[in-house]
């Protein structure tokens, strides 16, 4: 094995959680120890493991078609899940493109508005705009994007030029933010071929998040200068700030919007690109102006089934309904926590609950990790994110698992605490 995001000396040195079987919340290891997944496995699993619904369209589908290529081929289910998706998709995006993963979804994006003003008549159009902080995924394009250095400063080499907006950590906040971006993209309006952001909630970067009057203030600046306007909602999208998309919460539509993690609620890897007619129409014209990117595996058969499949869910068992008492007992954990002396800042959105420890980012001290380690031992697998610990459960998680987690994870925080 070569795992991701590890050392050499941390994969051979390091005792990793062995996982042989998850149901629910839980995550069973090799001697049927239990630990409760608070991080919904990298922010994919919405509904849980082996959602019944979910296994049974995996068995069904698996009966008839697994893939299909999707050059010259279809299939009804990418078909009924295109349709379905553009229905609950913010009001104007009307076509999806399918890709594989996050990252893909994001490169999509790129590929898309860059080509877009190539053949559209306004090929200076070539760079982007991204907020510091950001994270977008692993490929080169996404990478371009992200301004975390851990991720992006080896590959410097690799990645073209971004507008990067100042930090919003620095004096003025985000005031200073929107009119730093008003000076200079209205002084390079031409150039700019999309804005790209991660809506209300940056997660890799240690769940940092903003008002939605600042996504709204980003959008109308896209409009201001008539360039496209990129919503990476892989994260944020499905719930996961409480509501189905996190554009929605500040009123706007963009051009295009990257979905993925929860699309297939972590069964199979998928992902979507949605675009509105006037960018899908900016490639007709024969096929010298067709889009130029597809994937063996674009419009998967089976993810397109799973994905349907949570889509009614999503609406059968109400689960955009139940998220606002669950949000609830967050925040209220969170606020508490912040109290507590050692906990440097937090912070909480929808199902979303965020503490930092000590240092933002991934440089932190280390007691992230000895949380995690503390944590572990009362049954509760985390991830953080440097010094930030925070909590993603499944969005329909049963509002008694929510509270025994939230307990844990507050035992291991004052315990690590005490050891800093």
């Amino acid at each position: 094995m070569w795992p991701p995001y590890t050392s050499r000396e941390r994969h051979e040195g390091h005792d990793p959680l062995v996982v042989v079987e998850a149901d629910g919340s839980w995550l069973f290891d090799h001697d049927g120890r239990r630990y409760f997944d608070a991080i919904g496995s990298w922010w994919t699993c919405t509904l849980g493991h082996r959602h019944p619904r979910l296994v049974a369209r995996v068995r069904e589908q698996s009966e008839r078609l697994f893939h299909v290529a999707a050059g010259g081929t279809t299939h009804p289910e990418i078909a009924l899940l295109a349709r379905e998706l553009v229905a609950v998709a913010p009001p104007g995006l009307t076509r999806a493109h399918f890709s594989d993963d996050g990252s893909t979804s994001v490169e999509v994006a790129t590929k898309i508005a860059f080509q877009y003003w190539q053949q559209n008549g306004r090929p200076a159009r070539r760079r982007f705009v991204a907020l510091s902080g950001a994270y977008h995924g692993d490929t080169l394009a996404a990478m371009s994007l992200a301004s975390i250095e851990e991720f992006r400063g080896t590959f410097g080499p690799l990645l073209f030029e971004i507008h990067r907006a100042p930090s919003p950590t620095e004096v003025g906040g985000w005031d200073r933010v929107l009119e730093s971006l008003r000076r200079s993209l209205r002084a390079h309006a031409d150039e700019v071929a999309a804005i790209v952001v991660e809506p209300l909630v940056q997660g890799a970067s240690g769940m940092r998040m903003h008002h939605p009057e600042v996504l709204r203030e980003l959008h109308a600046l896209s409009r201001e200068i008539d360039t496209l306007f990129v919503a990476d909602e892989v994260f944020t999208g499905y719930g996961r700030t409480g509501a189905m998309w996190a554009c929605t919460q500040a009123g706007i539509t963009p051009d295009l919007l990257c979905v993925a993690k929860g699309f297939t609620a972590g069964v199979l890897p998928m992902a979507a690109t949605l675009a509105t007619e006037r960018v899908y129409d900016g490639f007709s014209g024969g096929a010298s102006r067709a889009l130029m990117h597809g994937h063996t595996f674009s419009g998967h058969a089976l993810g397109a089934a799973v994905a349907r499949e949570v889509l009614a869910i999503y609406r059968d068992e109400a689960i955009l309904d139940g998220l606002e008492l669950r949000a609830r007992s967050i925040a209220a954990w969170t606020a508490r926590m912040g109290q507590l002396p050692g906990v440097r800042a937090h912070r909480a959105l929808g199902m979303i609950g965020a503490l930092d420890l000590g240092h933002v980012g991934y440089g932190g001290t280390g007691v992230g990790l000895r949380v995690a380690e503390l944590a572990r031992e009362r049954g509760v697998f985390l991830r953080p994110l440097g010094d930030t610990v925070y909590v993603t459960p499944r969005l329909n998680v049963p509002l008694e698992e929510l509270a025994w987690l939230l307990d844990a994870v507050e035992g291991a925080v004052r315990a690590g605490l005490e050891r800093a």
